[in-house]
């Protein structure tokens, strides 16, 4: 998953011959799973359509204050437009752009864009050497990075005037990676290292059967995720789950018993500074496997059970400096039972859900949580989808790192 990913992207595309790399731009946004919107200035149009562009982002491409359609025209709001981005691209920035951008001249919808965007604005100047290396040039570009604008130094090749140097417009590929980068040196888990555990375990009775639940991984595997978005490496320990993650922060590592869960979180634990165990472990395994499945008689079947080994007491044993914080999943007595294990497993925090509550709990995709920490004052959150619920565990471990 990209840090590009959900985000709100505004593309400014000015007059230079550079604009054809544009809807390749645009379109590798969309790719990392961005929602782009196209805003051009007038001259821009002579260098590549706004059918092309309208087409890869599907939203209509805007390069005037007014749709002039008909005597009742409609306004292009550059004030909302600066409040919908999450970021803000110009590319190609052309000196005639960047001279406007400085000196606050409005007088088209991509300036007065600009002027109104309260994002980070990135842009990637094009232009001919000489222009690129005069001094007015220059102190425009060291103006505009003072105002906190984030310059994508323009590369050295051929030009269109034939010539052979500096003020080529970075590739595509490369003003995207380099955006990517910038947003993640910027994120507040960015160095932090996560040992998330998630979905069931499943202990066999038989080749053929187990004892398990109903555990579905979604809120370990969206936790993962948010982590992951923040900047975090996540080592994702997973039971049996039809749950996936393509984010390249996460190591997915797949588990089928509670022996296993144990082995491999033991494993990771140390190298860890936050540690959140949302998977459902199994309390108990059979005693003896057997090798055959087992046939169906008259009689009744007994199975004796013996105790998994307590991964989480384990863990709250050996802490050094690990943030450690689990899920409890209570039925009855819910908040007693979460302040006992909280301090009885030497944990930090403690996510308390309780299956009395509609829509929390197993192979659901919203879940309502209670979180408590050393302070023991519980702080409770509204039923909400497991991806908005692992914003807000996220956001309290952010609080307290």
């Amino acid at each position: 998953m990209s840090v590009l990913r959900g985000k709100k992207i505004l593309l400014g595309i000015t007059g230079g011959i550079a604009a054809y790399k544009a809807p390749l731009i645009a379109r590798l946004f969309i790719r990392e799973g961005a929602e782009v919107q196209v805003v051009m200035t007038p001259s821009a149009k002579e260098f590549v359509t706004p059918l092309t562009l309208s087409t890869l982002t599907d939203r209509p491409v805007l390069f005037s204050f007014t749709n002039d359609i008909d005597e009742n025209a409609v306004w292009n709001n550059h004030v909302e437009l600066g409040l919908w981005a999450d970021l803000m691209l110009i590319a190609p920035a052309t000196a005639n752009t960047l001279s406007k951008m400085a000196s606050a001249t409005s007088d088209n919808l991509l300036l007065a864009t600009y002027l109104s965007a309260k994002c980070p604005v990135y842009f990637a100047p094009a232009m001919d050497l000489d222009m690129y290396k005069h001094p007015a040039t220059l102190k425009t570009i060291e103006q505009l990075e003072d105002f906190g604008n984030i310059n994508i130094q323009a590369a050295s090749g051929f030009l269109a005037s034939g010539l052979h140097g500096e003020g080529r417009m970075q590739e595509p590929e490369y003003i995207v990676q380099f955006i990517k980068e910038d947003l993640s040196k910027n994120l507040p888990l960015r160095s932090k290292k996560f040992l998330i555990s998630a979905g069931p375990t499943y202990e066999s009775i038989d080749p053929v059967r187990f004892i398990g639940n109903h555990a579905s991984g979604k809120m370990g595997f969206a936790l993962a995720n948010q982590a992951a978005m923040m900047g975090a490496e996540v080592i994702l320990v997973t039971g049996p789950t039809h749950e996936k993650t393509d984010h390249p922060n996460i190591e997915v590592v797949p588990v089928v018993s509670a022996k296993e869960m144990y082995t491999s979180c033991m494993l990771k634990y140390n190298e860890v500074d936050v540690a959140i165990m949302s998977a459902a472990v199994s309390d108990y395994k059979p005693t003896n496997v057997a090798t055959q499945k087992i046939k169906k008689k008259t009689e009744n079947l007994t199975i004796k059970l013996s105790p998994t080994t307590d991964i989480l007491s384990q863990m709250g044993a050996s802490k050094t400096n690990q943030f450690l914080i689990i899920f409890a999943l209570e039925t009855e007595n819910e908040l007693e039972h979460a302040l006992t294990k909280l301090k009885r497993k030497n944990l930090d925090a403690i996510v308390l859900n309780s299956l009395n509550d509609q829509g929390a709990g197993f192979g659901t995709s919203t879940n309502k949580i209670t979180f408590i920490d050393a302070s023991l004052k519980p702080k409770e959150f509204a039923l909400k989808p497991k991806n908005e619920v692992a914003v807000d565990i996220i956001t309290e471990i952010i609080a307290r790192l």
